[in-house]
C-alpha cells in the first residue's frame, strides 16, 4: 500500500492544519464525539466563492483511503478589538459505531505522527 500523508479537507485538494483535537464519550449513550479545532481555515474563502463544491462533509485522507464525516456542528470563534477577527473554528462530529471509532483513531495516530502532535489523556 502506498504511503499517503494524512490530510483533513473541507474541499478536495485543500488541506487544513489541525490545531487541537478533543475526544469525548457520552456516559449515558456511549456515543463518541470528536471536536477538531483549527486556528486558521484555508477553506474560509472557498465557503463564500465555491459553496456548490462543498458537500457538507469533512474528508479525512490517509493510506487506508478516505473517510467522509458529516459534522454535527461548526463553531466560528471571533475576537480582536472589534470582535470580527476569526480566531479559530471548531468542527464536531459523532462516531457511533466501534468500527468507525477504530478507523478514526488509526487516522489520528497517522495524522499526529506526520504533524508532530502528541496524545494526552486528561
Amino acid at each position: 500500500m502506498d504511503t499517503v500523508t494524512p490530510s483533513i479537507e473541507f474541499f478536495s485538494g485543500l488541506s487544513e492544519e489541525l490545531s487541537n483535537v478533543s475526544l469525548r464519550r457520552n456516559a449515558q449513550t456511549g456515543v463518541r464525539n470528536a471536536v477538531f479545532t483549527f486556528r486558521q481555515l484555508r477553506a474560509i474563502e472557498k465557503f463564500q466563492s465555491f459553496t456548490k463544491e462543498f458537500n457538507g462533509e469533512l474528508r479525512l485522507i490517509d493510506e487506508e483511503g478516505q473517510m467522509n464525516i458529516e459534522p454535527t456542528g461548526v463553531k466560528f470563534i471571533f475576537g480582536g478589538d472589534d470582535g470580527d477577527d476569526l480566531k479559530g473554528v471548531e468542527c464536531g462530529f459523532d462516531l457511533v459505531e466501534d468500527a468507525h471509532w477504530e478507523r478514526f483513531m488509526r487516522f489520528m495516530k497517522r495524522y499526529a505522527a506526520a504533524n508532530g502532535m502528541d496524545y494526552q489523556d486528561r
